[in-house]
């Protein structure tokens, strides 16, 4: 079984180099090119210079400026907590509406790692997939959580055993009837929403408890392909839970 897994974590750090390409520009900054889809089925890109102590990388704005462009506003005192919030847990910067991190010649792939999961997970939870809706899934999963009052620690990072760190949103202790349960909240459940769920659960699922349970929140409200993501979660045994069925996981979530 170790073995079956350690393939899986090594296909997928191949599957991110060989599908990751690099383009000089114009000015002092690299293009970085990635395998990994936004919302609109484009690659994400990140720009690397050279400083004299180390590097500069930077989503040049795209983010957040996509959000904007898309009519999520950001202006609210609580999308301003949780934004900032998941940035701080990555280790990333907010100097205007770009993300930047700092990097050395010895952390440069973490860094890199870090600044990508920020960018994931921010285009993930601010993404209102029509402008009428008035709330963030993010903040929705918290409201029902509180509201069934069920004990959770949010933002929790934990390391792997490639060495990267990766952000669950929830994590709910182990109880005398339930061993240890993270909870990742999936707005958009795609295939490279999901392929980042499945990489941060096998790197880290074996540095946790043995019996430790991942389950992910899926917004199904606008999502006609969600049993292909089920499936695909199930492959991995994590627990799929549809946003509309949360109901019949609450007794599992309370205990």
């Amino acid at each position: 079984m170790i073995a079956d897994i350690q393939k899986l974590v090594d296909d997928y750090a191949k599957w991110v180099k060989d599908k990751t390409q690099i383009r000089q520009t114009k000015n002092i900054w690299v293009e970085i090119t990635t395998p990994h889809l936004d919302r609109h089925n484009d690659y994400l890109q990140i720009y690397a210079k050279k400083e004299r102590d180390g590097y500069i990388l930077t989503d040049d704005g795209y983010i957040l400026n996509d959000l904007e462009m898309s009519g999520c506003s950001l202006e609210s005192p609580k999308r301003q907590e949780i934004l900032n919030m998941t940035l701080a847990g990555f280790g990333v910067q907010r100097i205007k509406n770009t993300l930047q991190v700092e990097a050395s010649t010895s952390n440069f792939s973490l860094k890199k790692h870090n600044l990508m999961q920020a960018m994931l997970a921010v285009n993930d939870m601010f993404f209102l997939s029509a402008p009428h809706v008035s709330s963030v899934f993010y903040e929705d999963v918290v409201k029902w959580l509180d509201l069934c009052e069920i004990r959770y620690t949010p933002r929790v990072k934990f390391s792997g055993k490639t060495g990267f760190d990766h952000m669950f949103d929830f994590v709910i202790p182990k109880s005398k009837v339930q061993p240890e349960r993270l909870l990742q909240a999936v707005n958009t459940p795609k295939k490279d929403a999901v392929e980042s769920v499945f990489f941060k659960w096998l790197d880290t699922k074996d540095v946790r408890s043995p019996d430790s349970r991942l389950l992910t929140i899926l917004n199904d409200m606008e999502n006609s392909t969600i049993k292909a993501v089920e499936d695909a979660l199930k492959n991995y045994e994590i627990t799929p839970v549809r946003w509309s069925r949360r109901e019949e996981f609450r007794a599992t979530l309370a205990a």
